[in-house]
C-alpha cells in the first residue's frame, strides 16, 4: 500500500480540512473579536453625579468629564437613577460626589467620592473600571494631599506662600517609579495571542487524531502496523504545515507580530501540532472514538494549566502537575518569550519536545502490543502474512 493512497483517504482529507478550518476560524474569530479591548473602551457609558455645590467638586467634575476616556458621560441623572441603571448594566461606572464633599475638604476631613461598578457584568468591565478608578484616585489624591498639607501648615500660623511651598515639597518628596519590561502591545488580542495560537493548533490536532487513527484502522490488512503508523505521522506533519501557514497568516494580519519572529513561531507551531496530535492520539489509539471522552476534559484542564491566566505558583496541585506533562503550558510560555519577551524560549521548547517524544513512544507501544495482528494480504504473490 502506498502513502499516496493513505493520504488521499477520506479520513486524512477530513483531518486536513478540519485542522486548517479550526486554525482560521478560532484565530479569526478570537483575535478579531478581542481587538475591541481596549480599543472600544471609550464606547462604554458612565454616569457622573455631583450632589455637592462647592467649588472643589465643580472643579473635579470639570476635570474628570474632560479627561475620562469615555465618549458618553451622563451628568444629568440622580444618584438613585444612575445606580438603578447600573444594576441593568446600562452604565459601566457611576461616579458620585456626595453633598458634603466640599465642606469636608475645607475642614481637612476625609472627602469621599464613590465609584460604583457592577461586577455581575462582562469581566473586562470590572477590570477596566478598576484601572480607571485607580488612575483617577492617584490624580485626585496628589491634589488633595497638597491642599491638606497647606491647610495644616496655615493653621500652625505658617505664612500662606511658605505653606504652599512646603506642602508642595512634601508632596513631591516621594515619587513611585512603575517600570514595565517586555511591554505587550495594546489590545487584548495581543495579550491572548499565545493562548489562542496554542488552542487553535491543539483543537485541530485533537480532531485529526481521531480521524487519522480511524484511517489507520481502515487500512489494517493492506500494510503493516508500523508502516501505517509512519503514514499517520507523515500525514500529521503535512497537515501541521498547512494549518501553521493558515494560523500565522491570520495572526500576522490581526495581531502586532514582528516579522523576525514568524519563522520561529512557524517552527514552534509545527512542533506543537505534532506533539498535540500524538498526545491526543494516545487515548484514540487505546480506546478508539471513545478516546474523545478523555481528550475533551484533558483539553479543558489545560485551559487553566497552560499558564496564560495564572502562573504555576498560583495553580492548585493537580493543575500544576498536569502543566508539566501536557503540551499547552510549554507552548504558551514559549510564545510569550518569542513574541514579547527577552528570555529564551528554548527551555519551553525542550519541554514541549519531551512531551511529544513520550507520547510517540507510548503510541508505538500501544500499536505494537495492544492492537491485534491481522492477516496482511500481499497483492504481488497473494500470500497472507501477519501485520
Amino acid at each position: 500500500m502506498s502513502f499516496k493512497k493513505f493520504f488521499s483517504s477520506v479520513g486524512v482529507k477530513s483531518s486536513a480540512f478540519m485542522s486548517v478550518l479550526y486554525a482560521v476560524a478560532m484565530l479569526g474569530i478570537f483575535l478579531i473579536g478581542y481587538t475591541a479591548i481596549p480599543g472600544q473602551m471609550d464606547e462604554l457609558k458612565i454616569a457622573f453625579v455631583n450632589d455637592d455645590n462647592g467649588k472643589a467638586s465643580k472643579q473635579i467634575e470639570e476635570q474628570l468629564v474632560e479627561s475620562l476616556p469615555f465618549k458618553d458621560i451622563d451628568t444629568d441623572v440622580t444618584n438613585k437613577e444612575a445606580l438603578s441603571a447600573l444594576e441593568d448594566n446600562d452604565y459601566a461606572l457611576v461616579i458620585h460626589i456626595p453633598e458634603d464633599f466640599s465642606e469636608n475638604a475645607s475642614k481637612g476631613k476625609s472627602a469621599q467620592i464613590d465609584y460604583t461598578v457592577n461586577e455581575a457584568s462582562a469581566t473586562m468591565i470590572a477590570s477596566s473600571m478598576s484601572s480607571v478608578v485607580n488612575e483617577v484616585n492617584n490624580q485626585l489624591s496628589k491634589s488633595f494631599s497638597e491642599q491638606t498639607a497647606q491647610g495644616v501648615l496655615m493653621n500652625m500660623n505658617v505664612p500662606e506662600d511658605q505653606a504652599k511651598d512646603i506642602s508642595k515639597q512634601i508632596e513631591e518628596s516621594y515619587v513611585g517609579n512603575y517600570v514595565v519590561v517586555n511591554d505587550v502591545p495594546d489590545g487584548m488580542h495581543n495579550n491572548m495571542l499565545p493562548m489562542f495560537l496554542t488552542m487553535a493548533c491543539y483543537v485541530g490536532a485533537m480532531i485529526a487524531a481521531m480521524q487519522l487513527v480511524g484511517a489507520f484502522k481502515q487500512f489494517r490488512g493492506e500494510a503493516s502496523k508500523m508502516r501505517l503508523f509512519g503514514y499517520v505521522q507523515l500525514s500529521a506533519l503535512i497537515i501541521a504545515v498547512l494549518s501553521t501557514i493558515a494560523a500565522l497568516v491570520i495572526a500576522y494580519l490581526v495581531a502586532d507580530i514582528n516579522t523576525d519572529t514568524l519563522f520561529i513561531a512557524a517552527g514552534q507551531q509545527v512542533l506543537l501540532y505534532m506533539v498535540s496530535f500524538n498526545f491526543c492520539a494516545m487515548f484514540t489509539f487505546l480506546l478508539g472514538e471513545a478516546g474523545m471522552i478523555l481528550n475533551i476534559p484533558v483539553l479543558l484542564v489545560q485551559t487553566i494549566a497552560n499558564g496564560a491566566t495564572m502562573p504555576r505558583d498560583m495553580m492548585y496541585a493537580p493543575f500544576e502537575m498536569i502543566s508539566y506533562i501536557t503540551p499547552m503550558y510549554y507552548s504558551v510560555q514559549s510564545y510569550l518569550a518569542v513574541f514579547f519577551g527577552s528570555t529564551s524560549p528554548t527551555p519551553f521548547l525542550f519541554g514541549l519536545a519531551a512531551v511529544g517524544v513520550g507520547a510517540v513512544l507510548i503510541n508505538m507501544l500501544i500499536v505494537t502490543f495492544v492492537h491485534k495482528k491481522v492477516p496482511l494480504k500481499n497483492s504481488t504473490d497473494s500470500k497472507e502474512i501477519t501485520a
